[in-house]
């Protein structure tokens, strides 16, 4: 009896199965049983486990498509279209409301795809470890081969690896987008692209700048939620300060009040008062909050209209000024219009 059991787990394996069991219970043969487990039996166990998890991957990927599509519903979309002067603070403000939609959009679908391939990935190497194994394949080593190589590889393309974590985090938190106005602290300017490995920013030049996801250590976004225009204004020391200041107030308020289509103050304007002792004027600062990258549009309003009631209040504005005393060097003396300013 242990040799029949022997030869046996010998001809279909150590769990034997119930057809291989059967055929050599009913021939009494090494070969039958060994020829109905092979071309039979294992067979239909392997058809089984990809059966098993093409459905398992199905109802994933079903479920997984299900909680992107209702990301995106949560998501209000406009149908209004875009005007066509997007130029204008209307212009701008629409097109960076259509932006936002399909940045929410895009990060469910990205979501949707992250979640997908790492349950795909997950479900394939389970079944091809389980369909290795009803090959009566010793896994220990392939195990171990996969670690080595998979370490080689990864410090190998760590760089590349790190660059699509980062772009990952940043599209699923929504740090930037396409349209905002950011630095990375390599580059400043506007974003054009972004990847799951690179993020594309243009400046002022007009230089565009591609920088790895993985090498940005810190993001400063100035074009969400709100922004502040800073405004510095100069005037001379023997101006009256608390009358300057109620000027430059009274006039962020008019613009404020005013509600301007091409000033968006979204907040009363503050002055903040003195913030400097220059070399030829104190500086009087003032803080306007506007929406989101309107604060140099803003500023550029602010500063005209701030310029034009100085010179109506006759308020000063100086320029900077240099006193250079001229000493001659041989023994006559200076003339007396040596004194130049």
């Amino acid at each position: 009896m242990p040799e029949e059991i022997q030869e046996l787990t010998s001809a279909c394996g150590s769990r034997p199965g119930l057809f291989c069991e059967f055929v050599y219970n009913q021939t009494g043969s090494y070969n039958a049983a060994r020829i109905a487990s092979w071309f039979v039996e294992r067979p239909l166990r392997i058809l089984l486990i990809i059966l098993v998890a093409w459905v398992i991957r199905w109802l994933l990927q079903r479920a997984i498509d299900r909680f992107v599509a209702r990301i995106a519903e949560n998501t209000e979309i406009d149908v209004t279209p875009l005007p066509e002067d997007t130029s204008s603070v209307a212009g701008r403000r629409a097109l960076r409301e259509h932006t936002l939609e399909a940045r929410s959009r895009q990060r469910a679908i990205t979501i949707g795809a992250v979640l997908n391939s790492a349950s795909t990935l997950g479900i394939v190497l389970v079944a091809g470890l389980l369909v290795l194994s009803e090959l009566d394949l010793n896994l220990a080593p392939l195990i171990a081969s996969a670690g080595i190589a998979g370490l080689a590889i990864g410090f190998g393309a760590q760089s590349m690896v790190k660059d699509f974590l980062a772009g990952i985090f940043i599209i699923l938190e929504d740090q930037y987008g396409v349209g905002d106005i950011v630095n990375t602290g390599l580059a400043t300017g506007k974003v054009e692209e972004v990847s799951l490995r690179t993020t594309r920013l243009r400046d002022q030049a007009g230089t565009l700048w591609i920088v790895p996801n993985g090498e940005i250590q810190r993001v400063g976004n100035t074009s969400q939620l709100w922004s502040n225009a800073v405004i510095d204004v100069e005037v001379s020391y023997d101006t009256d300060l608390d009358y300057a200041i109620s000027v430059i107030k009274a006039t962020l308020d008019e613009i404020w009040m005013e509600a301007d289509p091409n000033a968006t103050v979204i907040a009363e304007p503050e002055v903040l008062g003195v913030d400097q002792l220059g070399e030829s004027s104190v500086v009087i600062r003032a803080v306007v909050k506007c929406e989101p990258a309107e604060q140099w549009s803003m500023g550029r309003i602010a500063r005209k209209r701030i310029k034009e009631a100085l010179d109506a209040a006759g308020i000063e504005i100086p320029f900077a000024q240099r006193t250079v005393w001229v000493r001659s060097m041989g023994g006559d003396a200076p003339p007396s219009d040596a004194l130049a300013s």
